[in-house]
C-alpha cells in the first residue's frame, strides 16, 4: 500500500486540497492543530472556519470573483458545494452561515473514507504534500518553511497599496517619467518606469485634509498593527504633519510636469503591476482606510477621478511566501514538484482565491503522485491568471493579490463597453477552461468516492 499524502492546514485551501486528492483515490492525512492549539483568530476546531467576513463575494460571472467561482464549480469544488448548503440571503453575493458552512465541510472531509484528520501541529515539512497553513502559520512551521525555501521566501507583515486600472486614468493629467529620467521600462524605449499624478499646492492640501479625516479600519485583537516606518499608512503619515507625505512617498523632486514645465508641488507615483501594463500600483499608498473612503479620498489624486480600483489597500499581520521568488509555476518548491503550497500562504487574497489554489494543488499533487505532470489553466481563465501573477510578478515588489479582470489575458479585440467586455472575458474563460480540462483529462480522472454516512 502506498504511503498517504499529507495536507497541512484544515482551512479552506487545505480542506479543498484533501477532498480533491481523496476523490482521485489517494489516501490523505489532513493535519490541523486546532483545537489542541488555537490561533489568535480562530474560535473553534471546525475545518474551514471563516474568521473574518461570512461572504465569498459575487456569484455573477461578469464579476471577477464570480468568474473564479464558475471555474471552481466546473472543477468540482467542495468549498462552494458546502457554501451553497449554508447560503443565507446576500443578494448576488454568496453569503453563508459560517457555523453551518464549517460543519458541512467538516462532515464531508471527516466522513470521506480516504481522509484521516490528524489533530496535530506540523513542525517538519513532509517530503510530498500540500502546505496550506494560512496567514497565521505557527512560528515553528514558518521556520521550517523558511529553512526549506530560503530566508527571503516569507514575509510576516502585509502592507498592500491599491491597484488601479490603467485605462481609467486621465492621460490629460497623468504623465510617464522617472525621477531625473534615471529609470526606463524594459523594452519601452525612453519611457519612464512610473506614471505620475502631479498635485498643485491647493490639490495637495485638500488631499491631506481628506486623508486626516478618513475613517480607518480598526483591526481585531489578533491583528495588531505595528506601524513600521517602511509601511506606515498614508493617513498616519498625513497626521504627522502636512508636509510629511510631500517629503516621503509623494516627493516631487526630479520630476517635471509636461503641462507646466515645472516641478509639481507633490506627486503620486504608480508602478506597473503586470506585464501587459493594465494594472498600476500606487507606490507607498498602503492604507487602513475603509473601502468607501479609499474610493472617495484616492479619487482626489489628480488623474484618478474616474479610476477603477482593482485592489484596495490594507495593512495587517499576514504570513505569505514570495511566490515568484520561491515557488514553481504550479506553486511547489522549485526543487520538489510534489511539495506544493496553497491558500493565502502563496500570496493570494480572499476566501475564493485561497480555496481555488487548494483545489488546483489537490489536482496537481494527485496527478504527480500518479506519474502525470502538473498543469495550470491558461491565463485567459481567472484561476490561470492568478497563477500567472504569482509566477511573473516582480519579486522585489511582490504583494498578495485578489481575483480581478486586470489579471486576465487581454481580448484580441476588446469592446469599449465595460459590461460587454466582461461578458466576453467570462465566455472565453469558461470555454478555455473546458478545453483545458479535456486536453489534460482533469475531470475524466476524477472518481469521487461517495461520502460515508
Amino acid at each position: 500500500m502506498t504511503e498517504p499524502l499529507h495536507v497541512v492546514g484544515g482551512g479552506l485551501a487545505g480542506s479543498e486540497a484533501a477532498w480533491q486528492l481523496a476523490g482521485r483515490g489517494h489516501r490523505v492525512v489532513l493535519h490541523e492543530m486546532r483545537p489542541a492549539r488555537q490561533t489568535p483568530a480562530h474560535q473553534t476546531g471546525g475545518l474551514a472556519e471563516l474568521v473574518c467576513s461570512n461572504t465569498f463575494k459575487s456569484t455573477e460571472v461578469t464579476n471577477a470573483h464570480g468568474l473564479l467561482k464558475a471555474e471552481m464549480r466546473a472543477l468540482g469544488s467542495l468549498v462552494l458545494s458546502c457554501a451553497d448548503e449554508a447560503r443565507v440571503p446576500g443578494g448576488s453575493a454568496l453569503a453563508v452561515d459560517r457555523d453551518v458552512f464549517s460543519a458541512a465541510v467538516t462532515a464531508r472531509v471527516t466522513g470521506h473514507p480516504n481522509i484521516t484528520v490528524a489533530r496535530d501541529e506540523v513542525t517538519v515539512l513532509p517530503p510530498a504534500g500540500v502546505i496550506a497553513s494560512g496567514p497565521l502559520t505557527s512560528d515553528a512551521l514558518a521556520a521550517a518553511i523558511t529553512a526549506r525555501l530560503g530566508v527571503a521566501a516569507m514575509a510576516f507583515y502585509d502592507a498592500i497599496a491599491p491597484i488601479v486600472s490603467r485605462d481609467t486614468l486621465d492621460d490629460a493629467i497623468v504623465f510617464r517619467a522617472s525621477r531625473w529620467d534615471k529609470e526606463t521600462m524594459e523594452g519601452a524605449g525612453a519611457e519612464g518606469a512610473y506614471l505620475n499624478c502631479p498635485f498643485s499646492r491647493d490639490e495637495y492640501d485638500a488631499f491631506i485634509a481628506a486623508l486626516v479625516a478618513a475613517d480607518q479600519y480598526e483591526g481585531k485583537p489578533f491583528d495588531p498593527v505595528p506601524y513600521f516606518e517602511g509601511c506606515m499608512p498614508i493617513e498616519e503619515m498625513a497626521r504627522r504633519g502636512a508636509e510629511t507625505l510631500r517629503f516621503g512617498p509623494m516627493k516631487p523632486v526630479g520630476l517635471t510636469d509636461p503641462r507646466t514645465g515645472r516641478r509639481p508641488w507633490a506627486v503620486a507615483q504608480l508602478r506597473m503591476e503586470d506585464q501587459g501594463g493594465r494594472m498600476w500600483n500606487l507606490v507607498g499608498f498602503q492604507t487602513r482606510m475603509r473601502i468607501a473612503d479609499q474610493q472617495r479620498v484616492l479619487r482626489l489624486v489628480p488623474g484618478l477621478a474616474g479610476a477603477e480600483f482593482l485592489r484596495y489597500g490594507s495593512i495587517h499581520r499576514n504570513a505569505y511566501l514570495n511566490a515568484p521568488l520561491a515557488l514553481s509555476p504550479h506553486l511547489s518548491a522549485r526543487d520538489e514538484p510534489q511539495l506544493l503550497f496553497a491558500g493565502q500562504l502563496t500570496g493570494v487574497e480572499g476566501y475564493t482565491e485561497s480555496s481555488a489554489t487548494g483545489l488546483l494543488a489537490g489536482i496537481n499533487l494527485g496527478r504527480l503522485a500518479s506519474g502525470d505532470g502538473a498543469v495550470v489553466p491558461p491565463p485567459t481563465t481567472m484561476l490561470g491568471a492568478l497563477y500567472r501573477y504569482l509566477r511573473e510578478a516582480d519579486p522585489r515588489h511582490f504583494q498578495p493579490m485578489n481575483a480581478n479582470f486586470g489579471l486576465l489575458e487581454e481580448l484580441a479585440s476588446p469592446p469599449r463597453d465595460k459590461a460587454v467586455k466582461r461578458e466576453r472575458y467570462a465566455e472565453r474563460a469558461l470555454a478555455d477552461l473546458a478545453h483545458w480540462c479535456d486536453a489534460h483529462a482533469v475531470l475524466a480522472e476524477r472518481a469521487i468516492v461517495p461520502v460515508v454516512a
